[in-house]
Parts: C-alpha cells; structure tokens; sequence
C-alpha cells in the first residue's frame, strides 16, 4: 500500500512582518526539495497570529498566494498552512492546500478563538476540506478546531472512513500546550487515523510565548514525533498498510453514530 512522505515546519514566526517570515521560511523549504511529498507551514505563516486584518489581508491572487503556488511548482510538492485573505470586504483566517501544479483548495477557519477576539475580524468557514495525496484522504483543520470534536469526526463514505489524516496548523500557547496535545491524541484515537500538529514557536507580538510541541501521532494515539521550544524541521512517512491493519484488528468506527454536520 501506499505511504505518504509529509514534513512539518516548525519555526518562530517575526511579528507582522511578511517579507522577513517568506524569506526565512522560503530557505526551509528549498532544503526539502526531493526529500518529501507535503509540507505543512503553521496558521498564519506570514504574519503571526494578528487580528490587523485591514493591514495585512491578501486577496487570492496576491503575493503570498502566488508565493505559494511558486514554491510548489519550483519544489515540486504540495505546501499547505493558514494566511489571512479578504473577499468582498470579510476577512478569512484560511488554510490553502496547494499542489505542484499551482492549483490549490482552501479551507476557512470554522472556530473563531473568541477568546481573542478572532470572531470580530474574521469571518467562520462553513465547509471542511478533505483534500488527497498519494492514496491519502487528508482533512484540514486550523489551530482552535481542535477543541470541537464534532467538526474533525470520521464520517462513513460508501462504507469507508471520510479521510485518513488529520492535519492541524496552529498558534496555540505554551499556557495550554498540555489541551494541545491531549487533544490532538484524542482525535487521533477517536477518528482511528493519524493526527499531525504544526504549531509555531517563540513570542508574538503580544508577548504571548509558543512552546511548538508539534506532533505526529498514529492511530492508536502513540506519539511518533514532538519536538518543544525550538525550531525544527522534520520529514516522516505514514504508512497506509499499518492505518488498515489498525482498524482492521479494532473495527470501532463501525459502531459509532450516525450523524449529519448543519453548518
């Protein structure tokens, strides 16, 4: 069966400040090239986790937007995380998923971390994605979806699970890293697919400090990869034979309830 080679990037984020975040992150990621299939960037990569939307937002064919599609293309992967886009005059905290091609889908942010007031300058998503890679069904998420577990559930399709990773990019604080990585294991278990974590380190502009603790997890909730306080860059291969023996020998997902998700 297939295995799909994905490598997360965790690293300190420069307040605001694109050019310095696409600069630094643009040599990371030309040290992959060859070496993987999917990269993934933390939320908000290109300019920490700011409510400046006014300031800072991008429209879909803006620079960072095409930066994206360049590395892509020049890199030959697939490169995904969050940047903060405008449409028609609302704001979107959104992940793009975009392949060697240059094409790309997008993701909004659903939960809106009210607690910072995200709600009153972004606009909530309505719909999840669930892109593919090599044989992989991938569902991605953004940094405060974590604690719903409802919107990431496992979903039946033609008797099948919805998706086989759960991927999520974040700016999630050193204070609560301990419901970070609780809950990305229990997502892990309760969807019986591998979970990935990409969060950022170091202080934003708040002084509000980023352990990273960026995750690998697999079905049964073991910990493959996690990395505190520092900077990394780190290449893994998921096996889909293993995720199938997995829930072959558990079949839990078969006795889970039926549900349907109301935007």
């Amino acid at each position: 069966m297939a295995s799909l080679t994905i490598s997360l990037i965790q690293t300190a984020l420069v307040w605001e400040d694109k050019a310095s975040n696409l600069q630094h992150l643009e040599t990371q990621l030309a040290s992959l090239q060859g070496k993987t299939q999917v990269v993934v960037l933390p939320e908000l990569f290109s300019t920490g986790f700011s409510m400046q939307t006014r300031q800072l937002a991008e429209t879909m064919d803006g620079p960072t937007v095409q930066w994206m599609q360049s590395m892509a293309r020049r890199l030959q992967l697939i490169l995904t995380g969050s940047l903060i886009i405008e449409e028609e005059g609302r704001y979107y905290n959104r992940l793009l998923w975009v392949l060697p091609t240059g094409e790309l889908g997008r993701y909004d942010k659903r939960h809106l971390f009210a607690y910072a007031g995200e709600d009153r300058h972004y606009q909530r998503g309505t719909k999840r994605l669930i892109a593919s890679a090599n044989g992989f069904k991938i569902n991605l998420q953004i940094c405060y979806d974590l604690r719903f577990p409802v919107w990431s559930r496992q979903q039946s399709v033609q008797g099948q699970p919805e998706y086989d990773l759960l991927i999520y990019v974040a700016n999630w604080p050193e204070k609560r890293r301990t419901a970070w990585m609780q809950l990305l294991q229990a997502r892990a278990i309760e969807n019986q697919c591998y979970v990935i974590g990409v969060n950022r380190v170091g202080e934003d502009g708040h002084q509000i400090y980023h352990s990273g603790d960026s995750m690998v997890i697999d079905p049964l909730g073991e910990i493959l990869f996690t990395k505190k306080d520092e900077p990394c860059i780190h290449t893994i291969s998921l096996e889909k034979e293993s995720l199938q023996r997995i829930r072959e020998q558990f079949p839990f997902l078969k006795d889970g309830d039926a549900f349907e998700l109301l935007s």
